[in-house]
């Protein structure tokens, strides 16, 4: 029953054994090699890690020039919907922020009920929570659409 792998045994080892003499017939390893193995194994694993985490950079790198060089093409081909887009985003900023101002002030206002009552925290966040993530996500493909393409190429 042996619960060593690599050939090295664990470094901690506590013999329980009756027969004292079968355990000083073990052979005995310098814990010096048994540490360089070890290290020699977890820098193995970190190079990996490395290269792995490298192809997952290019992969990820590559899909976005793709999808910059795709809305490139497509602000090109629609100039006058991208400035359209450009003052709705301005716009719906404007809006946004007095949205924002709104849900602040009623925060503050109903402080204690929001904290003493989980009816009036659900009801807060029912109210509010839709329309903010709604008005975030068209807000947010409006100033994709509308922002100024690069000059130089990335």
């Amino acid at each position: 029953m042996s619960n060593e792998s690599n050939g090295f045994p664990p470094v901690f080892r506590i013999d329980v054994s009756a027969d004292a003499a079968a355990s000083a017939n073990q052979p005995q390893y310098d814990v010096n090699v048994v540490v360089i193995s070890l290290l020699r194994q977890l820098v193995a694993g970190q190079a990996k890690q490395t290269q792995v985490l490298e192809e997952l950079l290019q992969q990820q790198n590559a899909a976005q020039r793709q999808r910059m060089m795709e809305l490139g093409q497509w602000k090109q081909a629609n100039p006058e919907l991208a400035r359209c887009c450009r003052t709705a985003a301005e716009t719906l900023s404007r809006v946004q922020t007095q949205f924002l101002r709104n849900l602040t002030d009623e925060v503050l206002e109903n402080e204690e009920c929001l904290l003493d009552g989980e009816f009036m925290l659900n009801e807060f966040v029912d109210r509010y929570g839709p329309r903010l993530a709604h008005l975030n996500g068209v807000l947010q493909v409006l100033s994709q659409l509308s922002s100024i393409p690069a000059t130089a190429n990335s």
